[in-house]
């Protein structure tokens, strides 16, 4: 490797490829998976030359982000080598007249919005890590977050990629130096590889179509004593024609966890809260938000409406906080990263929170709900004591169970955060004959199975069984 791109490019002391060993989910804390080196290449050059010599000497190549997923999808599960390319994160173009940009995969999601924001543009998918997670990481995972009810998920930006196949083969999809927004040419290649987490090749290069950004925006908050109406009023302001940018939900478990946690924000002791966020002209925010009061306040308890900056942060912080939270439920508490990205259908949203909470009592690990209702992806924060084998046993039959129970409600194991080796066990299950289709198509572009091999998708054994 020092060899190929220079040994500033090229980690391989103990220390630092135990850095590289984990990522937020409760599989990397309960397992050590070690790389073999860690390379940061800064050219697509620095790739092609790697991914040649891993396709050559058929060695596992495991592209890496900033390590902010929780599903082990950019760990080395056998060793070889793990691609950094958090530190390549050159922001190449703001195309302002048509409404696009142009990075390398390292970008920060926040530093991207920053940059947009002084063109009055935005790039609306908005995920819980923003200033932490790169734009390579979002398209390799199809990532969404808070404003995907309104304005969906990564892929739906993505016009197209420089994509350095498992072969060291450099291809670009969505047009060999195309800027056009609207492009039916040929078989949808960018689409393949947006969600692929790495499985068949490494993006090195990414055009985003970018949107205006809405300058107004509020905030409902409605309180419910019952459960079901959440919901329920949720459906209602669908059947108004309105569609928020973000609807978010916290159960009774995420309102006690805020309230332990930061008692000042006095959240109201209800059995669901929901959050409706509103952008777009400031007429039609005003609009928008009073209509939206008004059918809240037919089965709500408490109802708010809020335009003014410092009070939006206020509602919005219970919500922020939450991960932080959930764990100090218990003093001798960790909250988890496992079977916390469930979605199902928006009439299951109420079955899906029952389902869990009766799950916990049965496993007797405490869990905390909340999520995005607008959307059905519901988040769970299962919160242990990582040092007890018997809690970290039960953990895992209740991850599995709160899994199947997605599945069984006609639902997914993961409505964001990807499936990586965390999920994949539920394939078969989830896909039927659809998976061999799948399967066909990565022996297809990697024949050797070197890249990013026991992620995604079940495969035949892969360089180092």
């Amino acid at each position: 490797m020092k060899r190929l791109i220079g040994e500033d490019k090229v980690l391989s002391d103990e220390i630092d490829l135990l850095c590289y060993s984990f990522d937020s989910s409760f599989m990397a804390k309960l397992n050590r998976f070690l790389p073999d080196v860690v390379v940061t290449p800064l050219s697509t050059e620095d790739v092609m030359k790697v991914v040649g010599y891993a396709y050559e000497h058929e060695i596992p190549i495991i592209p890496r982000g900033a390590g902010t997923g929780e599903t082990c999808g950019a760990v080395a599960l056998g060793g070889g080598i793990v691609m950094d390319l958090s530190l390549w994160d050159n922001i190449i173009e703001i195309d302002a007249a048509n409404m696009q940009a142009l990075m390398r995969p390292g970008v920060i999601h926040a530093k991207l919005n920053e940059r947009l924001a002084r063109f009055g543009l935005f790039f609306p998918p908005d995920p819980g890590s923003t200033r932490m997670c790169t734009i390579g990481g979002m398209v390799a995972n199809n990532a969404s977050g808070l404003k995907a009810v309104k304005y969906g998920s990564t892929e739906q930006y993505v016009l197209g990629l420089d994509v350095v196949l498992p072969t060291g083969e450099l291809i670009t999809t969505g047009g060999v130096g195309a800027r056009t927004v609207k492009n039916v040419s040929g078989l949808n290649l960018t689409k393949l590889f947006v969600g692929s987490e790495g499985i068949l090749g490494i993006i090195t290069m990414i055009r985003l179509k970018v949107l205006p950004k809405p300058k107004g925006r509020g905030i409902v908050m409605a309180a419910f004593s019952d459960l079901n109406h959440a919901p329920a009023t949720v459906l209602r302001v669908y059947r108004q024609g309105i569609l928020p940018s973000c609807i978010e939900i916290l159960d009774s478990s995420a309102i006690t966890a805020v309230n332990t946690y930061r008692p000042e924000l006095e959240l109201p002791d209800a059995e669901a809260i929901l959050l409706f966020e509103v952008d777009g002209s400031p007429q039609g925010v005003e609009e928008e938000g009073a209509e939206i009061a008004r059918i809240a306040k037919e089965q709500a308890v408490l109802v708010e409406w809020a335009t003014e900056p410092k009070r939006m942060m206020g509602l919005w912080e219970a919500r922020s906080v939450l991960a932080t939270a959930a764990a100090k439920l218990r003093p001798d508490g960790t909250r988890i990263f496992a079977g916390e990205d469930i979605s199902v259908p928006l009439s299951k949203v109420t079955d899906a929170l029952r389902g869990i909470r009766a799950l916990s009592l049965e496993y007797g690990i405490r869990v905390v709900n909340f999520g995005h209702i607008g959307d059905g992806n519901v988040h769970t924060a299962p919160v242990l004591d990582p040092e007890s084998p018997e809690e970290v046993e039960q953990a895992k039959l209740l991850v599995d169970a709160i899994h199947r129970l997605a599945i069984r409600l006609g639902g997914s194991t993961t409505g964001e955060h990807g499936v990586g080796a965390v999920r994949i066990e539920y394939a078969n299950e989830e896909h039927g004959a659809a998976l061999s289709v799948m399967q066909s198509i990565k022996s297809a572009l990697d024949p050797k199975g070197i890249m990013n091999p026991g992620k995604l998708i079940p495969c035949s054994a892969t360089p180092r069984e």
